[in-house]
């Protein structure tokens, strides 16, 4: 590796570097650039050289190419965070009902472990649903009462019954769907989409992030949008309920547009001056952002302005989307955002981590997201853009068949990720259709099982990107979305 390195200088540099550095005259930090630059030259050389990355490299400024054709051109992530109950939602079970009270036999549990909220409890009391359930659409998907408008799109939404983790607490079980790992620091999909296909509207970022205002649960950290060890170019923005969407992009009070262009012009030649002295990619990734951010001041007041819509479609998403931050403004947003080019639009709707007072709190809940996800469906469809827009809702595990703590009226639901349910729509997914199954008790899968990374391998086929091909190097190794497991789940497409 050593001779590699010293490889890219003549010895009339190494010479002259070691007189300097023996004269004091070199930096520390000059001379591990002048000797380390070769070893990073053969790094960058390789990394834009791999036949990993998608036909053209992604930071070379060219807009990536999918391996083959893909199905769907961008995803819109509906995240329920907190673990919704799939057993009063999607995964309709009588027997708990019927044996309501009674305790978790031993041979459904079969050792698995239990969280620490509930796994010292004396009983574990099995609970049924209080909510009535019917069965829709052509696949005969049973939804919850809870869910009136969602039913009603059943035709055009695949159930996924199987879906399952290790992950048994919410930071792990989060960031594994965000990421692809349990460990925080790792990309996240936007960013991994971002740096494979590039970015297809020039005036707005790749990957945007939108966090229903005023809910409380479980805190969600940027590292669920981050980009980990790519480019910083592909992290997530974040649109606010605000008078300014993304913070710091506004003029300050008496900077002109004018003035604002000259300044960057200016910082741009410094950096350019920079890099040329030490060739860091982030410094081209800074320049970049700038610039994004300039013209972002022009696009961004026009895709949050909703005053275009027409009422219909306002009535459409329901009363809540006439105020800025709600989970139903929001879904009207990534639609916009959807059809002017935002490869990754994420959404986060908090507060579904009922350890208790469930039977109380999930109407609420289910009533805040119900009609605006439908609509969100039916809209992209309406607008020809749902079969290449990929729609998922679905959180980061399920819930327990049992009662934690004492059974009583309002009971809760402790961690299960065993077996929970996600919805897809569009995008390629075969529409109408319930895949996979659950056992009676509604704890264990019995058919057609989903892993995490199954299920990020089948998001990235979507959209014709080979999950095995999206790589990146970092630190010695390539990592990947799937790391080194997962596999496209054929029965989930159409």
């Amino acid at each position: 590796m050593i001779n590699r390195m010293f490889t890219h200088m003549n010895t009339n540099e190494i010479s002259r570097a070691c007189e300097s550095q023996t004269d004091g005259l070199l930096s520390r930090r000059e001379w591990l650039y002048r000797f380390g630059l070769g070893l990073g030259s053969v790094a960058l050389a390789e990394l834009l050289n791999s036949p990993s990355i998608a036909a053209t490299a992604p930071d070379s400024g060219v807009l990536g190419q999918p391996h083959f054709a893909p199905k769907a051109k961008r995803v819109i992530y509906l995240f329920m965070s907190g673990g919704p109950s799939q057993l009063d939602l999607f995964d309709y079970k009588p027997l708990l009902n019927k044996r309501h009270g009674e305790q978790l036999p031993d041979s459904v549990r079969g050792g698995q472990r239990l969280t620490g909220m509930s796994g010292n409890q004396s009983s574990i009391p099995l609970v049924g649903s209080p909510f009535k359930f019917a069965q829709h659409g052509k696949g005969g998907a049973w939804v919850s009462e809870l869910l009136p408008h969602t039913a009603k799109i059943a035709d055009d939404l695949c159930f996924v019954r199987s879906m399952f983790t290790e992950a048994i607490n919410h930071g792990p079980g989060v960031t594994f769907l965000q990421t692809g790992t349990q460990i925080a620091g790792r990309p996240s999909i936007g960013a991994w989409l971002s740096y494979g296909l590039g970015q297809a509207n020039a005036n707005l970022p790749s990957f945007v992030v939108m966090i229903t205002k005023g809910k409380g649960g479980q805190p969600l950290g940027a590292h669920l949008w981050g980009p980990g060890f790519l480019p910083t170019k592909h992290q997530g923005v974040q649109f606010r309920a605000a008078k300014d969407p993304v913070l710091y992009l506004g003029n300050p009070d008496g900077i002109s547009a004018e003035n604002r262009r000259r300044l960057l012009d200016r910082l741009k030649e410094l950096h350019e001056h920079q890099f040329a002295g030490t060739p860091d990619v982030e410094i081209q990734n800074r320049i970049e952002n700038y610039e994004m951010a300039f013209r972002m001041q022009t696009s961004i007041p026009d895709v949050t302005d909703l005053s275009a819509e027409s009422k219909e479609t306002l009535d459409m998403y329901g009363p809540d989307v006439r105020t800025p931050g709600t989970f139903a403004a929001n879904c009207l947003q990534a639609r916009r955002l959807a059809e002017r080019g935002v490869r990754f639009i994420q959404l986060y709707h908090q507060d579904w981590d009922h350890h208790g007072g469930l039977p109380n709190a999930l109407p609420g809940l289910c009533k805040e997201t119900d009609q605006p996800a439908a609509a969100l469906v039916s809209d992209l469809k309406a607008c020809g853009l749902l079969d290449d827009t990929l729609v998922v809702w679905g959180g980061e595990f399920g819930r327990t068949n049992y009662c934690q703590g004492k059974i009583q009226t309002n009971f809760g639901r402790d961690h299960h990720p065993r077996c929970f349910t996600s919805w897809m729509a569009g995008g390629g997914v075969k529409a109408g259709s319930v895949y996979g199954e659950t056992d009676e008790f509604g704890y264990n899968i019995v058919g057609d099982g989903v892993h995490i990374h199954d299920f990020h391998a089948t998001m990235l086929h979507l959209l014709g990107i080979d999950h095995e091909r999206l790589t990146y190097k970092f630190q010695g190794r390539r990592y990947r979305l799937t790391d080194v497991h997962g596999k496209v789940v054929k029965g989930l497409l159409a």
